[in-house]
C-alpha cells in the first residue's frame, strides 16, 4: 500500500472530515483553506509523540491514535479555546493495515467528541513517531501563565498522579484487577478538560494544563507570574485507586511529580472562589484548592518532594 492510498483508506473518512463552515478545503490538495471566524483569535499548538518515549510501542493502536490527539488538544483547553481542526503527521516503520485501522479510530472518536476535522498532514517512514497540530478558537481573553497574583487560589481540575500508576502498572507487566484500571485508562486515554471552558471562562487569571508533573507546570505559572506559591500536601487529590496501589507516599509522589494528567492547574482570586465553586457544583463537577499564590518565589510547603519532572534530553530535580 502507497503513501496516497494509506491517506486515502485511513484518514479521509466523513469521520476525520466532519462538514464544518469554516474548512473551505480539506485533505487532498498542497494546503488546507480555512475561513476564520470574525472576533475570535486562532489557538495553534503542536506536539510530537515517539514510541519508546511518549507511549509504549506495543501499546493498542487506538490508544496511540486518541493519546497523540488528546495532549495536543490539552493544550487548546489550557488556554480556554475550543477545537476546530488539527493536522497529523505520521511516520510508520512499515504500513499494516490492521494497526493502521486501530491507529485511525482511536483518532476518529476523539476528533467525534470535540467536532473537530483533520484537514491535512503528512506520511513518513521511519521510527514510529506520531505529530499532532490542533487548531482552535478563543472569544475573549485567553487564559495565560502570567497573569496569577499574591493572595489568589491555586486550583487543579482533578486526581493528579493516575496516570504515573497507569504507565507503572503497564511497565510491570501486572494484571491490573478492576479498581486499578482507572490508572491504566488515564494513562492510555487522557480526556482535555474542555468541559471546564464555559465555567472557567473570565473567572480565572492564569492557567496551564498538568502535562510534566504538577509542580514543574506550577513553576512555569510562578516564573510567568513571577510569584511564588504555598501547598497545602493534605489538599492535594488522589484517587483511591492510586493509593490502594502505591501507597500515600509513592501515591503523592506521582501526583506531585508523575506527569500525563492532562487535568488543569488554574488561579483564582480569593472574591471569585465561593462563586467558582458554587457554579462547579452546580455543574456537578468537583475542582480542588491546592494552595495559594505568594509574593515570595519558590514554592513551599512541599516538604522534602523535589520539584521534578518530565524533561526531554536529560532529567533533572529543579530548585523549588
Amino acid at each position: 500500500m502507497g503513501e496516497f492510498e494509506l491517506i486515502r483508506r485511513f484518514f479521509c473518512s466523513d469521520q476525520l472530515q466532519p462538514a464544518r463552515r469554516d474548512v473551505d478545503l480539506a485533505v487532498g490538495d498542497d494546503c488546507a483553506l480555512i475561513t476564520v471566524p470574525q472576533n475570535k483569535q486562532l489557538a495553534v499548538s503542536v506536539d510530537t509523540s515517539v514510541a519508546g518515549v511518549h507511549f509504549l510501542p506495543d501499546s493498542d493502536p487506538y490508544c496511540i491514535g486518541w493519546r497523540a490527539l488528546a495532549v495536543s488538544l490539552s493544550d487548546l483547553a489550557a488556554m480556554g479555546a475550543k477545537p476546530a481542526w488539527f493536522t497529523l503527521a505520521l511516520t510508520l516503520e512499515q504500513t499494516d493495515e490492521a494497526w493502521l485501522s486501530r491507529f485511525a479510530q482511536g483518532v476518529s472518536d476523539l476528533a467525534q467528541q470535540h467536532g473537530i476535522s483533520l484537514v491535512g498532514g503528512d506520511t513518513t517512514r521511519g521510527h514510529l513517531t506520531v505529530t499532532v497540530q490542533v487548531q482552535g478558537y478563543i472569544t475573549g481573553s485567553p487564559w495565560l501563565r502570567s497573569g496569577a497574583k499574591p493572595g489568589e487560589i491555586i486550583y487543579v481540575s482533578g486526581p493528579l498522579g493516575n496516570a504515573a500508576g497507569g504507565l507503572s502498572l503497564l511497565q510491570s507487566d501486572i494484571e491490573p484487577p478492576d479498581i486499578w484500571q482507572e490508572l491504566v485508562d488515564a494513562y492510555l486515554l487522557p480526556r482535555p478538560r474542555f468541559d471546564l471552558i464555559s465555567l472557567l471562562s473570565s473567572r480565572i487569571s492564569s492557567a496551564i494544563d498538568i502535562s510534566d508533573g504538577f509542580l514543574v507546570d506550577l513553576k512555569h505559572i510562578l516564573e510567568s507570574s513571577q510569584v511564588g506559591a504555598q501547598l497545602d500536601l493534605t489538599r492535594i487529590p488522589v484517587s483511591d485507586a492510586l493509593e490502594d496501589y502505591a501507597g500515600r507516599r509513592k501515591a503523592l509522589e506521582y501526583a506531585l511529580s508523575g506527569g500525563d494528567d492532562y487535568q488543569l492547574c488554574f488561579t483564582v482570586t480569593p472574591q471569585r472562589r465561593l462563586e467558582l465553586e458554587v457554579s462547579a457544583e452546580q455543574c456537578d463537577l468537583k475542582l480542588y484548592p491546592v494552595g495559594v499564590i505568594t509574593q515570595e518565589k519558590g514554592i513551599k510547603g512541599i516538604g522534602d518532594y523535589a520539584v521534578k519532572g518530565f524533561e526531554h534530553f536529560y532529567s533533572k530535580e529543579q530548585k523549588a
